[in-house]
């Protein structure tokens, strides 16, 4: 590593540590010809991922403009930065697991439907109406009246069966 003030390729490692969970390393050296100190930032180099767009084109995945979207959807709702975060980082996780270097815009979407649909209702059907793209009331309220089935259906089976008392 060159010394960033004299050029120097002799350097050393004075101190190690994680950062980010583990998800890189924190090194300070410094330069055996000027006696001058900084940092370096170890990381894994990550394949980048194309996104194809619904219309086929394709761009770069950024993490940044899916945040945006969470947040957009989870205004006002009781959910923080550090749930959306994590979020973000479970869609990017799964898509990075899939080793594919193509992904649709549809498989981001549904990731991200799924997360949401465990954390906010409010917060999903606001995704899924620009997501879908919903073109009329009819569409939009398709949509609710499935998930407020799902609603039903898991909150039937987590209440507590009827026990008859020892009938004889």
């Amino acid at each position: 590593m060159k010394c960033p003030y004299c050029s120097s390729p002799d350097t050393k490692v004075t101190d190690s540590r994680d950062t980010d969970d583990g998800a890189s390393i924190r090194r300070r050296r410094q330069c055996l010809a000027c006696g001058r100190r900084f940092t370096t930032y170890e990381t894994v180099e990550q394949v980048p991922i194309r996104v194809i767009k619904k219309n086929g084109s394709r761009e770069l995945f950024d993490r940044n403009k899916l945040r945006s979207g969470l947040i957009r959807a989870c205004e006002k709702r009781n959910i923080s930065s550090s749930q959306i975060e994590e979020i973000v980082k479970r869609v990017e996780k799964k898509i990075r697991n899939e080793l594919k270097h193509e992904v649709s815009s549809v498989e981001i979407g549904n990731l991200v439907m799924n997360e949401l649909k465990n954390l906010d209702q409010v917060a999903y059907v606001r995704f899924a109406s620009v997501y879908r793209e919903f073109k009329d009331i009819g569409s939009f309220m398709s949509e609710l009246e499935t998930l407020m089935k799902n609603h039903k259906e898991k909150t039937d089976s987590v209440s507590p069966a009827k026990e008859d008392k020892n009938e004889h």
